[in-house]
């Protein structure tokens, strides 16, 4: 069992214990003091206590219950509280013109817009292993922005993919996320872009840049917030090589690393309080997850009421900010809200990749954009239902010879097809330009037991801009085989 506190509500010694009595479920003899609150917090068995707002009560009553819940989970160790270190930490935002697009975007909602909220990412953003969706630290984080401007209209969406890295991300971006122009997005590919832990690979580096380049440059020009998730067990992350990325756009992120991940270093929570298998939260931890996201907004909310002044009139003016955005003269870095102001140019065109951003561009193709010449595999004619119903939109293959053909200019080359756990599956041959010697093979049998994969396999990285004929051919299948070869898609950059 867990309890979040709001540490706002434990600033006054009365109004505090009748918060904790109501919220923890004391027993009705409950003495209403410090002492009395100890001896209830002695007696808890399995129960993780964190405070929100920790940083906001400072010097105040909540101080002394603190120190209580600190002093019964000392002498109970089966109660856990998260430290003050960590609830304490100040949250460092990047400013510069992404910080001022989530500044606006508080503006606009606090005129009462219309705003959409956009996630993209891995399995944690999809929301796996939470028993509701609106228990998922995305929709919790879309849900800060309706409690905070009741007076606005909000969209949620959300691309969370399981199992994909910012390799598929940044060629999936388009038609899972930016075709609904968000205005705030938040990314999350940090423990899917990790290989192993002493050596992220540099490709997921430049597959991340890309999209954050994408997104950054999208007609809306949404304001975007960086998540990095980690692995609880190992403390692995793509975090840092991120976070490099991150800092030469300005984007904030929010760290798991440096909090939950923290904690259980310390001993002041048990992985299992918040995670079954080490790297998804469960409902708990996608409320710690959501709640450091919404750390990053709220300082952009505080900044928005420090610009913020009342006119004579009583309506709320904005400093720096043209109210009518399709105003004759507006500025190029003025967000839309009416969907009129648009320009072609955006401040990610004057900031020198880190990588060599080879994938901003990064194609996905489709049967729903491509033609290729079919010998024995055939288009998938069952309809998509939703960006989660992964296996479709491609081409299936069932027999030995049957073939696939296409003719793509590119440097950059990735395939992408289903492993599946329902074995045995047909298994293909890659080949370019007629180039059997250099010839990939794209086995379908999966060996893990978790579900079938969107699995990637890059074919070509930084080689040389020319067209080219790939050629994917079925070598291996059999009359016991329980699913046919899924071809999804084919990356190029």
């Amino acid at each position: 069992m867990y309890y979040i506190l709001d540490a706002l509500r434990l600033k006054d010694k009365k109004e505090a214990h009748e918060y904790l009595s109501e919220s923890m479920h004391f027993p009705e003899h409950y003495g209403k003091n410090l002492d009395a609150l100890y001896d209830c917090l002695r007696e808890l068995k399995d129960v993780f206590v964190w405070f929100t707002h920790a940083e906001e009560a400072k010097d105040t009553y909540f101080e002394k219950v603190y120190q209580t819940f600190r002093e019964a989970a000392e002498d109970n160790r089966s109660f856990f509280v998260f430290d003050d270190e960590i609830q304490n930490r100040p949250i460092t935002v990047l400013q510069g013109e992404n910080f001022e697009r989530l500044v606006k975007c508080m503006e606009r909602a606090a005129r009462g817009e219309e705003l959409t909220i956009g996630f993209l990412g891995g399995s944690i953003t999809q929301g796996a292993v939470v028993s509701k969706d609106e228990f998922m630290y995305a929709y919790r984080s879309y849900e800060w922005w309706v409690k905070n401007f009741p007076q606005a209209t909000f969209h949620y969406v959300n691309g969370g993919i399981g199992g994909t890295s910012s390799h598929f991300g940044v060629a999936r971006a388009q038609k899972d996320l930016l075709m609904y122009q968000p205005d705030v997005v938040v990314v999350d590919f940090s423990v899917n872009d990790v290989v192993d832990d002493d050596c992220p690979d540099p490709l997921l580096q430049e597959t991340y840049e890309g999209l954050m380049r994408k997104i950054l440059k999208a007609p809306s020009k949404p304001a975007v917030v960086a998540l990095y998730n980690v692995f609880f067990d190992t403390g692995m992350t793509a975090e840092e090589m991120h976070m490099a990325v991150n800092k030469q756009y300005g984007i904030s992120g929010a760290s798991m690393k440096d909090s939950i991940y923290a904690q259980l270093q310390k001993g002041c929570i048990y992985r299992l309080a918040m995670s079954h298998d080490g790297l998804h939260p469960n409902d708990l931890g996608h409320e710690m997850v959501a709640y450091e996201v919404c750390r990053v907004f709220e300082v952009a909310k505080k900044e928005m009421e420090m610009r913020a002044e009342e006119t004579t009139d009583g309506l709320l003016q904005f400093e720096g900010f043209a109210a009518e955005s399709d105003a004759e003269g507006a500025s190029e870095d003025t967000l839309h809200s009416s969907g009129s102001v648009n320009t072609s140019h955006s401040f990610v065109d004057d900031i020198t990749p880190l990588t060599a951003n080879m994938y901003e561009n990064a194609v996905l193709h489709t049967i729903t954009n491509t033609a290729p010449a079919l010998h024995g595999f055939r288009a998938d004619a069952d309809e998509k239902k939703g960006h989660l119903d992964c296996f479709k939109n491609g081409w299936i293959g069932r027999k030995v010879g049957d073939k696939i053909t296409f003719t793509i200019d590119c440097r950059c080359l990735a395939v992408q097809y289903r492993k599946t756990i329902h074995k045995p599956s047909p298994i293909a041959r890659l080949v370019i330009d007629g180039d059997e010697t250099n010839a990939v093979i794209l086995d379908g049998n999966f060996d893990q037991t978790w579900g079938d994969c969107l699995y990637l396999e890059r074919i070509l990285h930084h080689d040389e801009q020319k067209t080219r004929v790939i050629t994917i051919e079925i070598i291996e299948a059999t009359k016991e085989d329980k699913n046919p070869f899924y071809l999804l898609a084919l990356i190029t950059a």
